[in-house]
């Protein structure tokens, strides 16, 4: 039986998390749910969690002040509820741990087909590319930008109408056990693993822990449902070995499930190719740049095939996919310049993948331009990880080098040790340094690539240069630089 948020009790909440209810009418009718007391909308259920810095507990009045039917909160803390509000209360053990039965509890009610991605590199472009395939034989629901954690993802598959009968979810973790929660609550039909990398080492310490970690998606996940994975890691087919499942495999190798045969880059960015199934062949067409994307769509048409999605879909939703902010999205500058903004996230795997896309890219035609920032959470391996970064770049014979953060140095450093040139190094010491300095250096017709994690906030540095107009001080530099 589907339920709609229109019609759901307070009663039906309850039992749903088991919890008690402490005050209020039972048949009270809900709205919604929202964790936010400062986004609570007339009729919702607030749910109060815990996080390292705030407790949603301290904002319950504030929640009822702004019209709040009810409130879910940890037991005995439900008392700071007004009392002359004629509001339900429902006490739980864990907030965090009721979010997610409540979402596998409406999740069960829904009948929707449920694929969900994990990874250390790619979930969220092959989710948006599975979703643009997906809508356009039925309503699909996807998480918004990357909620895809253990608040994110229950908040939405509490969105789910009855209107949708697809979903397509991504699943992050920082720490072991996440993604086999996370498993439990959405129980997929479809499972997928992008790959495994050296990413939120802090939470797992090292690879292998990454490894286990991704994989507890085949641990949970129903037999009845099915696995798709990135053939061509090793480490990850290794480790989903001890796991017997039968699975789809997608990647390069020929002995792929799902692979890509006939391969050319487009004018501008992008590839043509075959998409080849079970015997059958299908030409492919995708307009965004980079090696890694085309895995990316590998395994969005995965998930479409198994989902029984028609090629002309599969093809016609990676056409229209044009890409993501801040991961790998190239816009053009005055001048021909073209900066390739990839500075959502990063870490070894991503980081590779984008200097061997850059260098596809800029053939013997543009000089390159790199600015680097930190690569978060990779614990014990941070430094080693740093270096190896600077080596890559040696490699990579890049015009000018800059970096920037807490661990610049260890980057400069390995590509110094790697005989890159020093004059054609900088250490930004800001956002706006780092404008600046590309800005000082860069000819017409030149290739940036700004990557980091995202606390390193090199956003800024792309929303600097984006800002580039043909103005008087801008026509100077051009000209200083290459003449005109």
């Amino acid at each position: 039986m589907t339920v709609e948020w229109e019609d759901i009790t307070s009663g039906q909440i309850a039992s749903a998390i088991k919890g008690e209810r402490i005050s209020g009418i039972r048949g009270s009718v809900l709205t919604g749910i929202s964790t936010d007391s400062r986004q609570i909308q007339p009729g919702q259920i607030f749910l109060a969690l815990k996080g390292e810095t705030y407790d949603g507990h301290d904002f319950i009045e504030r929640a009822v002040e702004r019209g709040a039917s009810g409130i879910i909160a940890e037991k005995g803390r439900g008392f700071r509820v007004p009392s002359k509000k004629d509001i339900f209360i429902i006490e739980v053990t864990d907030t965090l741990r009721a979010l997610g039965d409540l979402a596998n509890w409406w999740r069960r009610r829904h009948e929707v087909v449920v694929a969900c991605i994990t990874g250390s590199a790619g979930k969220t472009t092959t989710k948006e590319m599975t979703a643009g395939i997906l809508n356009l034989g039925s309503r699909t629901l996807k998480n918004k930008g990357n909620l895809n954690n253990l608040i994110g993802l229950p908040l939405t598959l509490l969105q789910l109408r009855h209107k949708d009968s697809r979903a397509v979810l991504e699943m992050g973790m920082n720490r072991p056990g996440e993604i086999g929660r996370l498993t439990e609550i959405s129980e997929p039909d479809i499972g997928l693993i992008t790959n495994v990398a050296r990413a939120h080492l802090e939470g797992v310490g090292d690879i292998r822990g990454v490894a286990r970690a991704k994989t507890e998606l085949l641990e949970r996940i129903s037999w009845e449902s099915q696995v798709v994975l990135h053939g061509d890691d090793e480490i990850l087919m290794r480790e989903a070995s001890r796991f017997q499942r039968k699975t789809i495999t997608y990647g390069l190798g020929v002995v792929n499930d799902v692979r890509a045969s006939g391969i050319e880059n487009l004018g501008g960015g992008g590839f043509s190719f075959n998409l080849q199934f079970r015997g059958e062949c299908h030409p492919m067409k995708i307009h965004v740049p980079g090696d890694h994307n085309l895995l990316n769509a590998l395994a969005a048409s995965s998930i479409a095939l198994c989902m029984g999605e028609s090629y002309e879909h599969i093809s016609k939703g990676l056409s229209n996919f044009n890409g993501i902010e801040g991961r790998f999205r190239p816009v053009t500058l005055p001048g021909d310049i073209i900066l390739v903004d990839d500075t959502y996230n990063s870490n070894p795997l991503s980081l590779k993948a984008a200097l061997d896309s850059i260098k596809g890219m800029a053939g013997n035609k543009r000089r390159v331009i790199l600015g680097l920032g930190d690569m978060m959470e990779l614990g014990d391996e941070t430094e080693s990880a740093h270096l190896e970064a600077g080596e890559m770049v040696a490699e990579l014979g890049v015009t000018y080098f800059l970096a920037m953060g807490d661990h610049a140095s260890e980057m400069l450093t390995g590509a110094l040790n790697k005989g890159f040139p020093p004059h054609r190094t900088h250490e930004s010491a800001s956002h706006q340094d780092m404008a600046e300095k590309i800005r000082s250096v860069m000819k017409k017709g030149d290739l940036i690539l700004l990557k980091g994690s995202r606390k390193v906030g090199l956003e800024k540095v792309s929303q600097t240069l984006k800002k580039i107009r043909p103005k008087e001080s801008y026509n100077a530099q051009i000209k200083k630089n290459y003449g005109g």
